[in-house]
């Protein structure tokens, strides 16, 4: 089975439903290229929080607008795992950014309008040749409305919140449950309430609820859904 040379994949969705690794996994099957639109976020988060622009009780807006320029984001594919890593101004990030205290504040960072398009911008720049797939909050929606295929991913909360968990647990990292879900919760108020491309499920976007799906159900979803949209190879 096999997609257009050109095709966009856009996968939206909330937080902690798996987005990234179900895109990675279609970008592996599928031989494309995966763009991890959420890392770059967190990169300018966790440079806001470096640089001491954002804070429990504080936002400087306008000084974190100032750097945007001094902000370079890339993927770099590691060798030795074959997964693309995210790089902050030269720097390997991509455990930095997975951490609860960017999550914390990773919302707020991405709901700033500069902020958006400069990251829009880029990750159109990223995927202008098509034969890719990424996944975010506005992929649909905003960076690439046109895209041969939309999905928008959705799980239960609770469910969500301990998959997180699990994730920071395997890492070593100290978290308690009712900690990652009013996280959780925070960062779904945030990104379906700011003004600038709140997270909307675009009208022609195929729901995908895994809240009780393996990896291994929703790769079958997708590849029934490529047979439904392209027909039979």
């Amino acid at each position: 089975m096999s997609l257009p040379n050109d095709v966009v994949i856009a996968i939206d969705g909330y937080s902690s439903c798996g987005k990234s690794t179900f895109a990675r996994a279609i970008a592996g099957k599928y031989h494309l290229t995966y763009i991890d639109t959420g890392a770059m976020y967190r990169a300018v988060t966790l440079f806001a929080l470096r640089n001491n622009f954002i804070g429990a009780n504080f936002f400087n807006v306008e000084r974190l607008i100032e750097m945007l320029s001094k902000i370079h984001i890339e993927f770099v594919k590691n060798e030795d795992t074959g997964k693309e890593e995210t790089f902050l101004n030269g720097e390997n990030v991509e455990e930095a950014i997975r951490d609860l205290h960017v999550a914390s504040y990773v919302s707020q960072v991405s709901a700033v309008k500069e902020v958006r398009t400069k990251m829009v911008e880029l990750q159109r720049k990223m995927g202008e040749k098509g034969g890719v797939v990424l996944d975010g909050r506005d992929i649909g929606t905003v960076v690439f409305p046109n895209a041969h295929i939309k999905i928008f991913m959705t799980a239960d909360p609770k469910i969500r919140a301990q998959r997180r968990l699990n994730e920071l647990l395997a890492k070593g990292e100290k978290a308690a449950f009712d900690e990652v879900y009013q996280n959780l919760l925070q960062r779904d108020h945030y990104d379906t309430t700011r003004e600038e491309s709140p997270l909307v499920k675009a009208e022609d976007a195929y729901i995908l609820d895994n809240s009780f799906m393996t990896p291994q159900q929703q790769m079958e979803w997708f590849d029934n859904l490529v047979l439904k949209i392209f027909g039979k190879p």
